[in-house]
């Protein structure tokens, strides 16, 4: 049987191939050669490997490099986002506001610092100038002082801080009160108080910017929730029903005024190691004054403060920033009510129990 493209050399050719001749009583093996119409189609073959080989290379060198300069653009476009960009944020003194004060700054914002204290703003002030002294890239901060609770200051403070610069590019709406207290002994004065700091200020403060916003068709309103704001926990009451209404009503703002352009970003943290808990308010109206086990575990504010600072820069709608199992009570309030309300109920006998005993 002969193999395709090949066949027997002539008697002569055989000699002349293999150098020697037929031993009597052997069977003398055929040589086979290659034709040159076969060598072609060989070397061909061997080409279109060579070709489609590097065709594949170089559209996998080109997919990645596509990917890589699209991601390289999109990284440029979120730094030049917030550089020279005036960021407005409310409780810069302490907590989570000074944190993003800290990384808003790095970033190259031009800040405006709000909060209750003077000297603790022009302190911050100080700290974040003399931290970034050597960048060039990194402005000194304005400061504008008002409480949140009166509602008359808001006005004049919103009119304060479009004098800084002219304009308000992001507004963070930081500033809040916690509580701790059971229903039946909470006055309803407290109850106000909360929803004062909590959601009627920002609201107002809101509105007052929103405006130069509109004009401008250019603005991005950061509001920082609570994942208290997405499900209630026991003796939490005035706290959660004001992140629930501030969730509600910066949802609604973001579907009204994307047609003007502008960006809207709720955030809601689980817990954070800051003060929240010790400046908390009670059931009369005093101070807490004692760390949560939870809030001493919480998350470090500047990771916190980090995070935020990516939402903005990627321009996200809604950001959950919880550990795995507040993150999943959201889903079981949602799709197993009835669970849910036995955990929370049950909770609430076992911390009731913690305090009397």
């Amino acid at each position: 049987m002969l193999i395709q493209g090949w066949e027997p050399l002539s008697g002569q050719a055989k000699k002349a191939s293999c150098g020697c001749t037929k031993e009597p009583g052997k069977a003398q093996e055929p040589t086979w050669e290659l034709h040159s119409s076969d060598w072609k189609s060989l070397l061909k073959g061997r080409v279109m490997d060579l070709i489609t080989s590097t065709t594949v290379l170089s559209l996998l060198f080109g997919s990645l490099g596509t990917f890589g300069l699209f991601w390289l653009l999109q990284w440029m476009r979120t730094k030049a986002y917030l550089r020279n960009a005036v960021v407005v944020i409310t409780g810069a003194t302490s907590g989570l506001g000074r944190e993003c004060a800290k990384v808003f700054h790095a970033a190259g914002a031009k800040l405006v610092l709000c909060g209750r204290n003077v000297e603790a703003l022009e302190e911050l002030t100080r700290e974040l100038t003399a931290s970034h002294a050597s960048q060039r890239h990194t402005h000194k901060p304005y400061t504008v002082t008002f409480d949140l609770a009166d509602p008359k200051a808001i006005t004049a403070a919103a009119t304060q801080i479009l004098q800084c610069f002219g304009y308000v590019d992001i507004l963070v709406n930081n500033a809040g009160i916690s509580y701790r207290g059971t229903i039946l002994d909470t006055t309803v004065d407290v109850d106000k108080r909360v929803m004062e700091i909590n959601y009627f200020g920002p609201i107002a403060l809101t509105k007052a910017l929103l405006p130069s916003m509109i004009k401008r068709r250019q603005g991005h309103v950061v509001a920082i929730s609570s994942i208290q704001g997405r499900i209630s926990i026991p003796y939490r009451s005035a706290y959660a029903a004001s992140k629930h209404a501030t969730q509600a009503f910066f949802d609604c703002l973001r579907a009204e005024i994307e047609q003007d352009g502008i960006k809207v970003t709720v955030i809601s943290p689980g817990y954070i190691r800051t003060n929240l808990s010790v400046n908390a308010v009670t059931a009369d109206g005093s101070r807490y004054g004692a760390m949560d086990k939870n809030t001493a575990q919480g998350r470090s504010p500047a990771e916190v403060a980090q995070n935020i600072l990516a939402a903005v820069k990627k321009k996200r709608k809604d950001v959950i920033l919880a550990d795995l199992v507040p993150s999943l009570a959201i889903y079981l309030r949602t799709l197993a009510p009835g669970v849910f309300f036995s955990i929370m109920a049950s909770r609430a006998k076992k911390e009731q129990k913690s305090k009397t005993s």
